[in-house]
């Protein structure tokens, strides 16, 4: 369940998410890039990042923040999963605390290491809820008083720079950048960078990325997946697999047809078709 902030919070939070799976067998789930970050709750059982040479599992934090990711994260759970998500704006955490995007570039912090008592405070209390609507409640009080508090940032070349990509979902040269923004490249990518945690191509190439599985979801009839690739701004359907391989470990054909999606960028996977 994808929920939207407050209007006043709107700027720094992207959506709310909810995500809950009975099933208390083995999952491998996938988590890969959308261009923002956010803080997971996990709230029924830890989930695994993975084990080491001993075959022992490495537990997650019960909660913690993600910066932007490079490629793919494999995580695991064995038990029933109850998760709350806050997804960022894409320099939504850059506005809020005043700390560089690039500092925690491809990071997993825990909530403490970013809110100090107060986020584990809040992480105690959400756990204690027992509906949507408290945990709602809960969360925008929470960044209300974060927002109250937050450090004057220049946010002008980045939010600039990121309307026009958004708009152009991805498809834009660097030189229509400039024109748009009227500063140079090298500005360009130092603010972006700082407030966004990737530089503008790399988050048009994910941006882009995302509008093509927006397209794939809703397509219709025998639209073929060339086509989808060339509306989705991509040279070619060879081109559009390769970034999407990179990017996700596997193909879009595997995506649409061995994996179950919790998000369109978290999802379950499963062995692939024989048949």
């Amino acid at each position: 369940m994808q929920v939207l902030p407050p209007k006043e919070l709107s700027a720094y939070i992207k959506h709310y998410l909810f995500l809950e799976n009975k099933g208390n067998t083995a999952q491998q789930l996938r988590f890969f890039s959308d261009g923002n970050t956010g803080i997971v709750f996990s709230q029924k059982s830890k989930l695994i990042a993975g084990l080491n040479n001993s075959e022992t599992r490495n537990y997650l934090p019960g909660s913690f923040f993600y910066g932007q990711p490079n490629g793919f994260k494999n995580i695991y759970s064995d038990n029933e999963i109850l998760i709350v998500i806050v997804v960022f704006q894409p320099n939504g955490i850059n506005q809020l605390l005043g700390v560089s995007g690039s500092e925690f570039r491809d990071a997993i912090i825990t909530i403490d290491g970013i809110f100090g008592s107060a986020g584990l405070e809040l992480e105690e209390k959400l756990a204690e809820q027992v509906t949507i609507k408290n945990r709602l409640q809960l969360l925008n009080h929470f960044f209300r008083r974060i927002e109250a508090k937050k450090p004057q940032t220049n946010q002008l070349i980045t939010n600039a720079s990121l309307d026009f990509i958004l708009k152009n979902k991805g498809k834009f040269s660097l030189s229509q950048l400039v024109a748009y923004t009227g500063y140079t490249e090298r500005h360009i990518e130092r603010k972006f960078t700082e407030g966004i945690g990737l530089n503008p191509k790399k988050f048009a190439t994910i941006i882009k990325l995302q509008h093509f599985l927006s397209l794939l979801k809703n397509k219709t009839g025998n639209i073929s997946l060339t086509s989808i690739s060339y509306d989705a701004g991509f040279s070619d359907q060879s081109h559009l697999i390769r970034e999407f391989k990179k990017h996700t470990g596997i193909t879009p054909r595997e995506y649409l047809h061995n994996t179950g999606k919790l998000t369109n960028n978290f999802i379950e996977t499963f062995p692939k078709n024989t048949m």
